[in-house]
């Protein structure tokens, strides 16, 4: 009996994992050779200055020195890093340098690089170079860089590069007859991916073949390839991208960095393998930052509590450049403000600001993590103000089933994807599902009671998670000699178990066993073209171009087979690792021999959504603002559950991840833009023991429409409506003190600071506007 489809569905364990249990995975710190150099890297310890002089005679000196490379050793003038996402002209004069030229910008900002033979000695190099900088007054925060007094891009005559708006319907009109309204203050604080493992790259240039090999790419290899090639004036033929194991990427690995140029650079310039190992320290001032938002939104209803609209101005700091992403996390605020749902006219604005920190990039979830938070918080006030429980408030206002395929606010002056939709779902039957397994109705009657000298609240979210960006995906199979079958794709793996998702599709479709299948990713050197892993893309776009490339391969087997058994080929049927017709067989491992591949790409340019719902139980100490998660339950329907083992790990991590953001994880500045956050002894970040209450159910309610596989990205949901969430439960465990916290993160001081100032009436503010109440 043929066994199709076994895999698919079913908690198959993380192939990779025997190899990192066993300490055999492979990262760019186990690279290297007999003539291998190594690289250090001098960074600028001023926010803002011009670079008068650079004095490196010393350091030179040194014995076992054998490079510096400054602006003054560029061929040309100093290249700048494009756009990769959102790529708009407004962006062209804030882009970043690959290694600072006359001024710099923001504290770990390149200013050389240090070749030498062992690190040791390249660090000792660093320390001799004499930098002279004159200082320039600072921008350390959107405030001052809304004035203009100081500029970052004099040419640029503003520190304002943009402004995304959504729109949706006539918001003033809707303002003008609700019967209520609301205006409040929110912000997320400046912070980051903090992935396991730092950045690195190992590149090595053979100057006979004019080659070079860059290994250390994640995330979109084929896009930094090019990139790099345009920049050093190569055929994109001659650069290789390779991808080793890779400790965790969050959106922030992987994108095009200074370092990215600077290191093949170097290696080109000393003709030697360069590596290049990030320390924590650098990782801080150097790696993206994330998530700095502060928003005034406003919300209109109907007395019932139907939503008319929403509108209001959000402001991001983005840091001292436009990095190849920046854009998308602010465009992603203003678009997905609305979450889940039905909000009629919109009118939202998402002001871009430079300031002299680190720039900032995505992180798992970019702009919707902030864009929830604003949305949840502000519906759990309004619901509180108009008497309606918070769970019912959003019954009444979440997209329907009869309303799919739903439109979201449209971006104005912006790329294709200004116009997207909800793909399907059924938002109310996933909300009932969460309330009931977290038994809302009779934990709700307990808001705000008072238990051992801790108030407890309970607190809802919900969310919607748009992946599967396109606009394709390769992959290419291989049938070898020995039966097995090698499959090669252009997604990258980041930790998100994409080699077992991804094998469990081709086993099922070439119905061959899951261990004869050898999953290949991420490198340039195994498919023509590849679009990488972000957007919570991989098992969609991935899977499905497997799938393609496995009928196009079985069809190469029925050609090929055919000629053989003197049949057309149709008569051929290709299942369970060979070719029949009638009593004649030829095995995979015989067809092999004859050398069958195929390779073709998926393409796709409608997003999927992903959707679902966060309940948590709070237990808050007024004597010290500590929290404690008492209960977490996320609920989420993904389309088709590929691997429900590894897609449980993804929900889990992502709660976690967000549950660090809402109270541990912050990057602080002085006023000089100095960072005061530069270790983990400064920088927390949620450990093993910090949130053992966390509950997942994921469904496959709504297959997507959209693609073959059924399947939606969800590698962000268990993240997005945290702080929402967390935010409501907080809010009603205080109200009976007259709390509503609106700024993350909810650290102890801050909570105990809003109890303490409620205390003293005096010192407490309310920056709330409200009418209709």
């Amino acid at each position: 009996m043929r066994m199709t489809n076994t895999l698919v569905g079913s908690p198959v364990q993380r192939t990779e994992d025997r190899r990192f249990l066993r300490g055999e995975g492979q990262y760019v710190a186990d690279l290297k050779s007999d003539r291998t150099t190594y690289a250090a890297i001098l960074r600028s310890s001023v926010a803002h200055g011009r670079l008068m002089a650079i004095r490196a005679e010393a350091a030179l000196a040194l014995p076992g020195v054998r490079a510096i490379i400054t602006a003054s050793d560029m061929p040309s003038s100093v290249q700048k890093i494009p756009l990769r996402q959102q790529v708009l002209d407004e962006g062209l004069p804030f882009l970043q340098p690959v290694i600072a030229d006359t001024v710099v910008r923001y504290v770990g900002e390149p200013i050389a690089v240090i070749i030498a033979d062992d690190l040791s000695i390249a660090e000792d190099a660093a320390a001799l170079i004499e930098i002279e900088i004159a200082p320039l007054d600072v921008v350390p925060d959107m405030a001052s860089a809304s004035a203009d007094r100081v500029l970052l891009f004099p040419d640029a005559g503003s520190n304002r590069p943009m402004t995304f708006t959504a729109a949706k319907g006539d918001a003033d009109a809707a303002f003008a007859s609700a019967d209520y309204t609301r205006r409040e203050s929110f912000s997320v604080q400046r912070h980051g991916a903090m992935p396991m493992e730092t950045r690195g790259l190992f590149a090595d240039w053979d100057e006979r073949k004019r080659h070079l090999t860059v290994h250390g790419a994640a995330k979109v290899p084929f896009f930094n390839r090019s990139l790099l090639a345009r920049m050093l004036g190569l055929e994109v033929a001659a650069v290789d991208m390779m991808e080793v194991d890779v400790g965790g990427g969050f959106g922030a690995r992987g994108e095009f960095y200074p370092e990215d140029f600077l290191i093949p650079f170097c290696a080109m310039h000393v003709k030697r393998p360069v590596r290049w190992v990030e320390d924590r320290r650098e990782h801080f001032t150097a790696m993206n930052h994330a998530r700095d938002m502060s928003a005034e939104i406003e919300i209109a209803c109907t007395r019932d509590g139907t939503v008319l609209g929403l509108r209001g101005t959000i402001h991001v700091d983005l840091g001292a450049y436009v990095r190849t992403n920046g854009f998308t996390a602010p465009r992603n605020a203003a678009q997905f403000l609305s979450g889940p749902y039905h909000v009629p006219n919109i009118a939202v604005d998402a002001a871009v600001f430079m300031t002299n920190k680190t720039p900032a990039g995505t992180y798992r979830g970019p702009g919707r993590f902030e864009a929830s938070f604003f949305c949840e918080r502000l519906f759990d006030m309004a619901a509180f103000d108009l008497g309606i429980d918070p769970a019912e408030f959003r019954r009444r206002n979440v997209v329907t089933e009869a309303q799919m395929p739903y439109k979201l606010a449209r971006m104005r002056h912006i790329d294709p994807s200004a116009e997207t939709e909800c793909d399907g779902g059924a938002y109310e039957m996933v909300l009932d599902r969460c309330l009931e397994a977290f038994d809302w109705k009779r934990r709700s009657k307990r808001q705000g009671e008072l238990i051992d000298g801790r108030h407890h609240g309970y607190g809802l979210a919900m969310f919607i998670e748009g992946g599967s960006a396109g606009p394709r995906e390769g992959a290419r199979i291989t049938l070898n000699g020995d039966g097995t079958v090698t499959v090669a794709v252009g997604s990258s793996a980041l930790g998100q178990g994409l080699e077992t998702v991804l094998g469990q599709i081709a086993s099922d479709a070439l119905e061959v066993p899951m261990d004869r299948i050898r999953l290949l990713h991420g490198s340039t050197t195994l498919v023509t073209e590849g679009f990488g892993s972000f957007h919570s893309r991989s098992t969609v776009m991935g899977g499905n171009a497997v799938l393609v490339a496995v009928e196009a391969l079985k069809a190469e087997i029925r050609t090929i087979a055919s000629g053989i058994f003197q049949c057309a080929p149709d008569a051929v049927d290709v299942s369970e690792g060979a070719a029949r017709h009638n009593n004649r067989v030829l095995t995979f491992a015989e067809l092999g021999a004859l050398g069958v591949v195929a390779e073709r790409s998926f393409s796709n340019s409608k997003h999927t959504y992903s959707y679902g719902a966060h309940a948590v139980h709070v237990a808050v100490d007024p004597r010290t603002g500590h929290v404690e998660i008492l209960d977490y339950l996320t609920v989420e329907d993904v389309g088709r559950i590929i691997n429900p083992a590894t897609l449980h790990g993804q929900v889990l991590g992502a709660v976690v991840q967000g549950l660090g953001s809402v109270f541990l994880e912050q990057i602080h500045y002085d006023d000089q833009g100095q960072i005061l956050t530069g270790s983990f002894a400064d920088y927390l970040l949620p450990t093993a023991d910090d949130f053992p209450n966390i509950r997942s159910i994921s469904l496959a309610l709504r297959p997507c429409p959209n693609n073959p596989l059924g399947a939606k990205g969800a590698g962000e949901g268990g993240l997005i409506a945290v702080g929402g969430a967390v935010g409501n439960a907080i809010a009603a465990a205080l109200r009976p003190l007259g709390i509503e916290p609106c700024h993350l993160p909810f650290s102890p001081p801050r909570l105990w600071q809003l109890i303490e100032d409620k205390r003293q009436p005096a010192r407490g503010t309310s920056p709330s506007t409200r009418t209709g109440v």
